[in-house]
């Protein structure tokens, strides 16, 4: 799957999640507002933020997707990290406007929540689970941080429905002084947004800080440089995530008697077969260097190591 596929697939997901949630969000608000549920109301919003945040990260993946340019050497796949973070940050503020609201009127009024909210909460429950596993998937098919943390805000909305149906059960037959449970529901939703939030907030800024990448790749793409002829050995390897795609700087060893130009097409024929065997990687950059007293490769695996492809981009 080449990066076009990747951008595609994460921009349906996304496409998606902004149709389901805006419907999902306005049917809460309105069962919420007559039905005299709180939590209901609390779910419609963030159902409603889950819709304006598909759509930021839709606009984000278009940006990202963009080719470098002379401000821009590097491509602008950064982006969609920068998108990710703001996602989450945007899922902090939600779950903190939850739980004031909710605190702040435990004491107001107390009308029964109609019974109606309690299909709606558990509808929307549903709804948004499948959400999550279909925008999960693409996330780890794609490596997409960005959508990731979207599939874990739908994963979230269904969670808090499904705290809404617990509150608005207890509040409706537990009697007056049971009218509590809605707005705990309430609270419940807002620290479950909280705790994912800042989460996928700490992920997101490392990989904005270029934080190395799992050892499964680096294992795999020390393997595929050393079955190059000519590569002695690979004494640096650096490979950071950047958007849906990962960079690759690497010190390949070499005997010191080649010259320049076998130097050179030994470095060429180690980047093409990298990016051959590993799609989401966009470009390796590889230094060569002379081998230690012509010392050969050794302590390195003879087969090749098994790779779980899924490992590769976000869990």
């Amino acid at each position: 799957m080449n990066s076009l596929d990747l951008y595609r697939q994460a921009r349906k997901a996304a496409a998606w999640g902004i149709a389901v949630s805006l419907g999902l969000g306005l049917a809460k608000l309105l069962g919420g507002v007559f039905g005299h549920s709180l939590a209901l109301v609390s779910d419609a919003v963030h159902s409603l933020v889950d819709a304006a945040i598909s759509a930021a990260l839709l606009g984000a993946l278009l940006v990202a997707q963009r080719p470098a340019d002379n401000e821009h050497p590097y491509g602008h796949a950064r982006f969609e990290a920068v998108a990710g973070s703001g996602v989450a940050l945007m899922l902090i503020l939600l779950a903190l406007g939850i739980g004031r609201e909710a605190i702040g009127t435990i004491g107001g009024d107390k009308t029964m929540p109609s019974a109606y909210t309690l299909l709606i909460a558990l509808g929307g429950a549903v709804f948004q689970e499948c959400l999550y596993r279909y925008a999960r998937r693409v996330a780890r098919e794609t490596g997409s941080a960005a959508l990731l943390a979207t599939a874990w805000d739908y994963r979230l909305d269904a969670l808090g429905s499904i705290a809404v149906v617990a509150g608005v059960g207890l509040a409706r037959w537990g009697g007056p002084a049971w009218h509590w449970a809605d707005h705990a529901a309430a609270v419940v939703v807002a620290l479950s947004v909280m705790w994912v939030g800042g989460t996928l907030l700490w992920g997101n800024i490392q990989d904005l800080m270029d934080r190395q990448a799992d050892p499964e790749l680096l294992m795999a793409v020390r393997f595929e440089a050393l079955a190059v002829e000519g590569v002695r050995g690979v004494e640096t390897l650096r490979v950071r995530k950047v958007g849906l795609e990962y960079l690759v700087d690497m010190h390949v060893e070499v005997d010191p008697d080649h010259s320049v130009k076998d130097g050179h097409a030994i470095a060429h024929a180690v980047k093409d077969r990298v990016i051959d065997h590993f799609a989401p990687i966009r470009d390796v950059l590889v230094h060569v260097e002379p081998s230690p007293d012509g010392a050969d490769v050794a302590g390195w695996p003879l087969s090749k190591p098994g790779i779980d492809r899924d490992r590769l981009r976000q869990d």
